[in-house]
C-alpha cells in the first residue's frame, strides 16, 4: 500500500517540476512564448509539453494570444497575497542572521539615497569588541565596501558620489577616479568588494549586491569588523560568505540571473 502511494507521490512531484520549468521560461525580457519555444526551453517532449500547456491554460496559469503564451492574470492575482506586507528588511533579515552565525561578524543591509548608503537591516556580532554599526547610519558612497558595490553596479550610483565629491576620511580613502574606476570594475569581476579602513581606522567589511525581481541593483548586504579580526588574508575565508548570503538575499526578492536587463548592466564611466 505504501509502495503505490510513494509511487503517487513520486510522480505528482515530477509534475510539479514540469510545471516549474514551463513557468520559468517566461521573463521580463520574454513575457509571450509561443508552444515551440516553451518546450525548446524546458527540453521535454512535445506531446508532454504541450499537453501540460493546455491544462495549465485551463486552470488560468496561462493565458493565451492566438499562438503564444504568457503567465495568467489568475496567477498573478493568486500571488499577490505572497508579497503584501513584505519588505526588503523583513525578507533578507534571516539572511542576516545567518550571515552573522557563519562569520562570527556584524552583518549589515545597505540601501542607496543619492550619494550615500544608509544601514537599514543589521544582524549584530556577539563578540564584545565589535564596530559600532546601527541601523539609520548614513555613509559616503565612495568610502567602504557597501558604497563601491553601489558604485560597481549602478553607474547612477558612481556619477551621484563624484559629483558630490570624493572627501578623504582617512589616509586610505580612494579619492583619485582613475583609480576608483580600477578598482569598480575589479568589484565587478569578483562580484564583491573588501575594503579595510576607508572610512574609519580599525574597520573593514566586505560586501556583495543584492537584486531585485527585475534584474536592479536595490541593495548592498555585507559584514563589518575590526581590522584585528577582518583582515586582507581573511578576504578569501569570509567573501564567499557573504557573496553566498547576497544570492540568497537577491533570491529571495524574486531574482533570476535570466532576468537582468540589458540595460541594467553596469556601465562603466
Amino acid at each position: 500500500m505504501s509502495s503505490k502511494s510513494d509511487e503517487a507521490g513520486t510522480a505528482s512531484v515530477l509534475v510539479l517540476r514540469k510545471i516549474r520549468q514551463i513557468l520559468e521560461c517566461f521573463t521580463v525580457e520574454r513575457p509571450e512564448l509561443t508552444l515551440q519555444q516553451i518546450t525548446r526551453a524546458t527540453g521535454l517532449p512535445a506531446s508532454t509539453c504541450q499537453r501540460l500547456v493546455n491544462s495549465l491554460l485551463r486552470e488560468g496559469f496561462l493565458d493565451r494570444n492566438e499562438d503564444t503564451y504568457r503567465i495568467g492574470l489568475a496567477l498573478v492575482r493568486w500571488s499577490a497575497p505572497g508579497t503584501f506586507g513584505l519588505d526588503i528588511v523583513q525578507l533578507t533579515r534571516p539572511v542576516l542572521r545567518q550571515l552573522r552565525d557563519r562569520t562570527g561578524e556584524s552583518a549589515c543591509l545597505h540601501v542607496r539615497d543619492g550619494p550615500f548608503r544608509t544601514v537599514v537591516g543589521l544582524a549584530e556580532t556577539r563578540h564584545v569588541i565589535m564596530r559600532m554599526f546601527m541601523v539609520g547610519m548614513v555613509m559616503p558612497l565612495h568610502a567602504g565596501s557597501a558604497g563601491k558595490v553601489f558604485m560597481a553596479f549602478d553607474p547612477m550610483a558612481r556619477r551621484a558620489a563624484v559629483s558630490h565629491g570624493l572627501t578623504r576620511h582617512t589616509a586610505h580613502t580612494v579619492v583619485d577616479i582613475d583609480e576608483l574606476d580600477q578598482q569598480l570594475e575589479e568589484v565587478r569581476r569578483r562580484g564583491y568588494s573588501a575594503t579595510f579602513e576607508e572610512r574609519d581606522i580599525g574597520a573593514a567589511s566586505i560586501s556583495a549586491p543584492v537584486f531585485g525581481a527585475t534584474g536592479e541593483l536595490v541593495a548592498v548586504l555585507g559584514i563589518v569588523a575590526p581590522t584585528q579580526r577582518l583582515t586582507p588574508a581573511d578576504t578569501s575565508r569570509l567573501a564567499p560568505a557573504v557573496v553566498e548570503a547576497a544570492e540568497e538575499g537577491s533570491r529571495r526578492l524574486g531574482y533570476r540571473p535570466d532576468l537582468r536587463l540589458a540595460s541594467q548592466d553596469p556601465v562603466a564611466e
